[in-house]
């Protein structure tokens, strides 16, 4: 039931999400930024919190808690990893031990955008959590 939830949940927000971006793409666009902190409070916010820690609104509605966006490096050897991170975000990759992905796949809603601009938005949100690593 709780997936159930979650999953209805998630559609609702992407679908918001792609009818504001359709809605926005018809008209013209000036004053639009595209900013890793503006995706990042669009997309990531609800699960991961404001601060990235996990600790976000709808984090006690998921089996797994969200991952800790701050401890990436550190889990990595202190090395940020760009492209695993990037691919991650876009769906291309899931991480087997972590069973099965309850983190939507926003690659596809960018790239239904336009794929030029859904390489810019993967790349600035991938930048916006790699600003938020502490040690």
């Amino acid at each position: 039931m709780r997936r159930l939830f979650i999953f209805i949940s998630v559609l609702a927000l992407a679908a918001g999400s792609a009818q504001a971006q359709t809605t926005a793409k018809k008209g013209p666009m000036k004053g639009t930024a595209i900013t890793g902190d503006a995706m990042f409070k669009q997309y990531c916010v609800s699960c991961h919190g404001a601060t990235g820690k996990g600790d976000g609104p709808y984090a006690s509605n998921l089996v797994k808690p969200p991952s800790d966006l701050t401890k990436i490096s550190a889990r990595n050897g202190g090395t940020f990893p760009d492209v695993k991170v990037r691919r991650y975000i876009e769906g291309a990759d899931e991480v087997a031990a972590h069973g099965s992905r309850d983190m939507p796949l926003w690659g596809d809603l960018f790239k239904g955008l336009d794929r030029d601009m859904a390489q810019i938005r993967l790349n600035v949100l991938t930048e916006h959590v790699k600003g938020m690593q502490t040690k």
